[in-house]
């Protein structure tokens, strides 16, 4: 019984002898049979932590550790019918009343008529207003290994009285038209947001707001003038005229 006294959570056997060992883990005595390697995730696939442990002291592997291994792309689909978006953004129809029929072949030339609504608005217009979740401090860096989030560093941002302001910087922007460029902190904000721009030289460019500005220097000591790369709608080239960005 003394001796059992010294076995801890092991068992005791004269007629089933078997070793005791220490938990690298907790330090208490268990029958050796009964520790067992710890293993933790590494990449894909799982390593001996090299540590003999007990049942309770076993951490099962953390699986943020692993690396996630992306499957296999799935197969084409065959015959696929996708959404036929060139055909939704269609600002007209094809109408087959009265079509004039070609004089050799006698075939129907069926012509192209613009839809416009009740107002006499095209059907899809130009939309107007602050573009939903932008925000300028939210420009990617890296796009395709070309660098956004430039500073521009405009030593003036004019307005005229209409809805043109012109930028001008002290160094070459290396712009081109419709390329974009998000800003804040101006003295006006119905001028903040992201524009697309139109060149006028190698250190000045325009971008038209939404709103007639009120003429005058819209530069500040807090003003922020990035290049920027946003989605566009469909078919469009350029940021359509927006709001200001609250």
């Amino acid at each position: 019984m003394g001796y059992a006294s010294l076995s801890g959570r092991a068992t005791t056997s004269s007629r089933n002898p078997r070793a005791h060992a220490i938990c690298d883990r907790c330090g208490f005595r268990y029958n050796h049979v009964a520790l067992r390697w710890q293993f933790d995730w590494a990449g894909a696939s799982l390593i001996n932590k090299r540590m003999l442990v007990c049942n309770p002291c076993y951490d099962t592997p953390q699986n943020q550790l692993r690396a996630i291994i992306l499957p296999a792309d799935p197969m084409p689909v065959m015959n696929p019918r996708t959404e036929p978006f060139a055909s939704d953004e269609t600002n007209s129809v094809v109408v087959s009343a009265g079509a004039p029929k070609d004089s050799v072949t006698g075939i129907p030339i069926y012509p192209t008529v613009g839809v416009v609504t009740e107002s006499g608005q095209t059907v899809t217009t130009q939309p107007l207003g602050p573009p939903t979740g932008f925000d300028e401090n939210a420009v990617m860096s890296l796009y395709q290994q070309k660098a956004y989030r430039v500073n521009l560093n405009p030593t003036s941002i004019i307005a005229d009285g209409t809805n043109t302001v012109t930028v001008n910087c002290a160094s070459v922007h290396n712009l081109s038209d419709n390329d974009q460029i998000a800003v804040q902190g101006l003295s006006n904000k119905l001028a903040t947001g992201f524009y697309s721009v139109t060149i006028r030289s190698a250190t000045s460019f325009t971008y038209q707001t939404n709103n007639a500005i009120t003429a005058g220097n819209l530069l500040q000591g807090t003003t922020l003038m990035v290049t920027a790369l946003v989605g566009l709608p469909y078919d469009y080239n350029q940021i359509p005229e927006t709001g200001p960005l609250t």
